[in-house]
């Protein structure tokens, strides 16, 4: 809930989805319709793919991606359990989509892509599966300062979604360079706060923070 959510979001999902990864809510911006598809990049449980199965309804279509198969085992227990017919999981890296060309009408992260080690390529394949008028939707963490060295070798920080952040504007380099217009990347004000309560003190709170990022294939 302190990303976003609320309650009924919470309470609507089954048991194991929401394994309290995320760092904001994609959903808030995707401003998902009836009938569209959507890929989810680094679905794990399935939390934020089960949201938005409700909001295209059964004419539309979710397909989560994740590179691990536990991951996918778990998320499609969770759907049986759920009793959710129009969201798939795949095995597969954010950099290599196993999905089609212009297959997606909307393409959703949440605090992953700071994970990736080519995050160009991740926005390569974001733009290659989107269809024309096709957008992005994600929530992620971002650098706004330079980093410490110590920082960006720490594994662990790593881990947490912290030491792998681009700056902003490397970030909407590699968006538009990626061939995305309208880019928008905006800072929570509220997430220097949150790093500092969740990591204290190493100052991150005036470093990283957490954000919206939004572009649309024209």
């Amino acid at each position: 809930m302190s990303v976003g959510y609320s309650k009924g979001d919470l309470q609507s999902v089954p048991e194991g989805a929401n394994m309290g990864l995320g760092c904001g809510n994609p959903h808030a911006i995707a401003a998902l319709r009836p009938d569209e598809v959507v890929v989810d990049l680094g679905s794990g449980g399935g939390f934020d793919c089960f949201l938005a199965a409700r909001q295209v309804g059964e004419t539309g279509h979710i397909i989560g991606v994740d590179m691990t198969p536990e991951m996918v085992e778990k998320a499609r227990r969770n759907a049986v359990a759920a009793q959710c017919v129009n969201a798939t999981f795949r095995l597969g890296e954010i950099e290599h989509l196993p999905v089609a060309d212009a297959e997606a009408d909307v393409v959703l992260s949440n605090c992953v892509i700071n994970l990736s080690t080519d995050k160009g390529q991740v926005f390569r394949e974001a733009y290659r599966v989107l269809k024309r008028g096709g957008r992005l939707a994600i929530a992620d963490i971002v650098a706004v300062a330079d980093m410490a060295d110590d920082i960006r070798a720490n594994v662990m920080l790593h881990a947490e979604c912290v030491a792998g952040a681009a700056r902003v504007e490397v970030l909407e380099e590699m968006m538009r360079a990626a061939g995305f217009q309208q880019v928008s990347i905006r800072l929570n004000p509220e997430s220097g706060r949150m790093m500092d309560e969740m990591f204290p003190g190493l100052g991150l709170g005036g470093v990283v923070a957490s954000a919206a990022i939004e572009a649309v294939k024209e």
